[in-house]
């Protein structure tokens, strides 16, 4: 048997990272077993389902690589495949006509559920039953003629010969429902995989309450693909031991329903920025700066007039405090002599006893210095706190605030030797003219 997994979402709006986490689960498995992976729109709902939020959709599985085997299934394009099973299960006596709650707004079509007991195993949460109380009949197909979701859902996985199917938690109740359907229309029931839910810190349901909730969030915050794709992997998923970090080829040799937990997985925005840094660090350099230059560009903080080599000497002494690409634009005192005070430093730290003292003294042995490194501006500062007193940390504290605005940053004298003298002269005075009373 091969396996065939299927992605089926519906284009109403922004991919929610649970959605795209059982896309993530149906590729691995998928790949991990030799088989293929499906993709199915369920665009039935058409006020709803735009192109642009097609689009949506495909951008995302196209960003995080995840690119079904076959050409997608548009579910609307099925209606008469719905249609024509809802008349062969009237045909066998197993749904009837109906107008549903009197209302005389025409005849519905009720799926005549079994009125046995129910059971399933299900790949991650074990053998499930429901009693045949708790399973009554239900509408396959509306007043109006318009296919239900069980029904359609059910019929299009026949079609596609779905062997597993791998969703979210919310649709176990579905699942009954759907095996009926399988088993009235004579076809194979699939095995069921139902993934853990998606929460916050609180236990609740993750949203975008609580952060950035969909694969287009994460993308314009300059998360790589392939950090996000591995987060997710892991949210619900392990590898058997302490590993985090694993490629694409890693995810696939491992990955197997069994390790998939039954508890729900919990987001945490923190970890995921981590591994992300994990990512940008492996970069080549040139994919590294090329990510940040277009943050800088869309941002208007690019100038085409730096050297070609300046930007990879910016993220060079930024290091790890670059975990995301945009994370470039909290420097942004480097490409920019248009740079904003932070006013609370300003006041700790320009405005203390004898500092703007201490800044003027700098400007004058940096002026001097004919070697304009981190090494001779570090002694140059270190010269003076020994001649003429107070503490190291006090005649570093004035000079970064003078040529960064802020109070937090990478090595100061590193930063100085990539703004070269020039530059860091004129931030000198600028920031003296304007502070000095």
């Amino acid at each position: 048997m091969t396996v065939r997994t299927r992605f089926a979402p519906s284009p109403t709006g922004q991919v929610h990272i649970g959605n795209i986490r059982a896309a993530i689960y149906n590729w691995l498995f998928a790949r991990h077993t030799g088989g293929k992976f499906l993709l199915r729109i369920e665009d039935t709902d058409r006020a709803r389902s735009t192109p642009a939020a097609l689009q949506t959709v495909l951008d995302a599985l196209a960003w995080l690589d995840l690119q079904p085997d076959e050409p997608p299934l548009y579910q609307s394009t099925r209606t008469a495949a719905h249609l024509a099973a809802a008349e062969e299960l009237l045909r066998r006596g197993c749904a009837y006509r109906t107008d549903k709650g009197g209302t005389g707004q025409g005849e519905c079509v009720l799926f005549r559920m079994p009125g046995t007991d129910l059971s399933f195993h299900d790949e991650i949460k074990g053998d499930l039953v429901k009693q045949a109380a708790d399973l009554p009949d239900f509408v396959i197909v509306r007043s109006d003629s318009t296919p239900v979701f069980h029904l359609a859902n059910v019929v299009d996985d026949i079609a596609m010969q779905v062997t597993h199917v791998i969703r979210g938690d919310d649709h176990v109740a579905n699942t009954f429902r759907h095996i009926a359907l399988f088993r009235a229309l004579g076809a194979p029931v699939p095995k069921y995989a139902h993934l853990p839910m998606i929460v916050n810190a609180q236990g609740k349901p993750y949203s975008k309450r609580d952060g950035a909730a969909y694969v287009g969030d994460f993308r314009a915050q300059g998360y790589l693909p392939a950090a996000l794709l591995n987060y997710l992997a892991l949210l619900g998923w392990s590898p058997g031991d302490d590993r985090e970090v694993l490629s694409r080829a890693e995810l696939i040799r491992l990955f197997t329903l069994a390790r998939v937990q039954s508890s729900p997985a919990q987001m945490d925005p923190v970890k995921l920025q981590w591994m992300n840094g994990e990512y940008m660090r492996a970069l080549p350099p040139a994919a590294r700066a090329a990510g940040c230059r277009d943050v800088l560009q869309a941002r208007g903080l690019w100038n085409d007039a730096l050297p070609a080599e300046y930007l990879g000497r910016v993220l060079d002494v930024l290091q790890e405090r670059v975990k995301l690409f945009t994370d470039i634009a909290t420097a942004a005192y480097f490409f920019t002599e248009d740079y904003p005070y932070d006013e609370a430093v300003v006041q700790k730290r320009l405005r203390a006893p004898g500092a703007l003292e201490r800044l003027a003294a700098a400007r004058s042995a940096y002026a001097a210095l004919t070697d304009f490194s981190a090494r001779s501006t570090e002694q140059a500062l270190r010269d003076l706190a020994a001649a003429r007193g107070a503490s190291f940390g006090d005649w570093v504290h004035p000079v970064r605030v003078a040529v960064s605005g802020t109070a937090i940053g990478p090595s100061l004298f590193h930063l100085l030797e990539v703004l070269g003298r020039h530059r860091v002269l004129q931030r000198l005075d600028k920031t003296l003219a304007r502070f000095t009373a």
